[in-house]
């Protein structure tokens, strides 16, 4: 006879690829101490940048049951936006993540969907509590944990047939679920294209980052102004940075794409420089809201904007030739 929960889990499964997840995994809450290790050193080697939240609730982060009373299963899941997007020179880039709608929301919704779901499937009430980047979750961990995915050198999670243009969600509830596990191997091999494309060297080593770095901290996450060695980093992305994945093997080879919640706005294709810093607070609020953009506002926006006008014009200057 079959084991209950076994059997509720690949019910789950089942409910999960109808609501158009990549990949749903569950694991019990069991400690990381390699995973809290990783964290405890970065935050000590000041890799974390002025991201002070790092510092914080480390214990809930090592211990996840005190997020949440009665916690059994960890329920991670992986929902792709591998959309195909083309750059064009001499215009800002935009990670390909924030041209679309809020993931945040998005994810959410789909894992409130899944949750009413999983409350059909099982006869007690169930308790359970979302999480889209909202709680000091050690989410790629769980995942790994779970078997839906494994991090890569770029510090990405690689899911299969999907890749790392994934967002994570988490549903902790307080119910056993037991399901088998495969084994993933390591999808990056010898290649090391990560590391040794990445402009500002933010990637020291497989799998270890100095984030005050990244341009998508940089641009993302940084809240003051930049220091003129910060703004030169930033090259020509305007948000965020998709290097390390554009250069990726794996993530070509991909056959999963994008979910259809997930429809990119043509409107942000293009823009220029020149319209972000003509911006008013209306028409950043008419053009931005409701994307990740949104949430570090018109202030740093522009800031970004005017590195990188600076850059593209010290690159275009660069590449004009000289009469002797």
């Amino acid at each position: 006879m079959a084991d209950p929960s076994t059997t509720l889990a690949r019910q789950i499964r089942k409910e999960a690829a109808r609501l158009g997840f990549a990949a749903i995994g569950f694991s019990a809450p069991v400690r990381q101490p390699i995973a809290m290790q990783h964290v405890t050193d970065m935050v000590r080697e000041k890799r974390h940048g002025e991201m002070g939240y790092m510092e914080k609730q480390m214990e809930e982060r090592s211990n996840p049951s005190l997020l949440f009373t009665g916690l059994h299963t960890i329920i991670s899941t992986a929902i792709c936006y591998n959309y195909p997007l083309s750059h064009d020179d001499g215009l800002p880039k935009i990670s390909k993540y924030a041209l679309i709608d809020d993931y945040h929301r998005v994810v959410r919704n789909k894992l409130e969907a899944l949750v009413a779901a999983i409350q059909l499937l099982v006869e007690e009430p169930l308790q359970a509590r979302i999480t889209v980047d909202s709680a000091p979750l050690l989410e790629k961990a769980w995942a790994e944990e779970a078997a839906i995915g494994k991090t890569g050198k770029n510090t990405l999670l690689k899911v299969p047939s999907a890749g790392s243009y994934v967002f994570l969600g988490e549903i902790l509830v307080d119910r056993e679920i037991i399901s088998t596990k495969l084994s993933l191997p390591n999808y990056c091999g010898s290649c090391s294209n990560c590391l040794e494309r990445c402009p500002t060297g933010a990637l020291l080593e497989p799998g270890k980052i100095d984030a005050s770095r990244c341009i998508s901290y940089l641009t993302v996450e940084l809240k003051r102004d930049f220091t003129a060695e910060e703004a030169a980093m930033i090259g020509d992305w305007l948000f965020g940075c998709d290097l390390c994945q554009e250069v990726c093997p794996y993530n070509r080879q991909a056959s999963i794409t994008a979910n259809e919640s997930f429809v990119l706005r043509q409107n942000l294709i293009g823009i220029t420089t020149e319209e972000i810093l003509n911006l008013t607070k209306s028409s950043f609020r008419e053009l931005f809201y409701g994307t990740p953009i949104f949430r570090i506002g018109l202030r740093r926006l522009k800031r970004n904007a005017l590195a990188v006008a600076d850059n593209l014009k010290k690159a275009k200057e660069d590449t004009i030739p000289t009469n002797f």
